[in-house]
């Protein structure tokens, strides 16, 4: 029975002149391989019952009796315990609702637990200021520049690159304040 992948299985008693899928007598048990431990489920009186009449169980079905004991029972045997695992209880769902509760009363309150991508830039910004560097300055390059000629610009380039990029680099630096206040 069960589904593809998720089989479980009935322990009947039949009678073996019936079709295998036909009429049982009566079902004495179950067991669910697809979970870890494995659920096997016996009703041992009504099992040793039928051996008792004279059933004679299937191989599967006689694995099954050995690890719950029944088998040994039936046939007096030493280890009527079984060897059966049992699985943890699981804690009930009103108890994981209780401490889930619990652990969101002990968040802080002050906001939502993940900022948009602007609050923690500006979170960010806050807690690390950028210190400004005082400007360097390079009069043969701000005169080259003033005299707007494209001859001494580029003579002025070409003789001094480290100069012209540092006066680009501190341009861009003072200008990206007034363009986020302007925002």
């Amino acid at each position: 029975m069960g589904k593809i992948r998720t089989p479980f299985y009935r322990i009947v008693v039949t009678d073996s002149r019936k079709a295998r899928n036909g009429l049982s007598i009566e079902e004495i048990g179950r067991y669910v391989p697809g979970q870890d431990p494995s659920i096997i489920e016996v009703n041992s009186e009504r099992a040793l019952y039928w051996l008792g009449v004279g059933a004679q169980p299937s191989e599967a079905v006689a694995a099954l009796l050995k690890v719950t004991g029944d088998w040994q029972k039936f046939k007096g045997l030493p280890g009527t315990e079984g060897t059966l695992r049992v699985a943890t209880p699981k804690p009930h769902k009103s108890v994981a609702y209780e401490a889930a509760v619990k652990s969101a009363m002990d968040e802080p309150k002050e906001g939502a637990t993940t900022l948009k991508k602007k609050a923690q830039e500006k979170l960010a910004a806050k807690a690390n200021p950028v210190e400004e560097t005082p400007v360097v300055e390079t009069p043969v390059v701000e005169a080259a520049v003033e005299a707007s000629e494209p001859e001494v610009v580029a003579e002025v380039i070409a003789s001094e690159p480290e100069a012209v990029a540092e006066v680009v680099e501190t341009e861009a630096a003072v200008e990206s304040p007034a363009e986020e206040e302007a925002k």
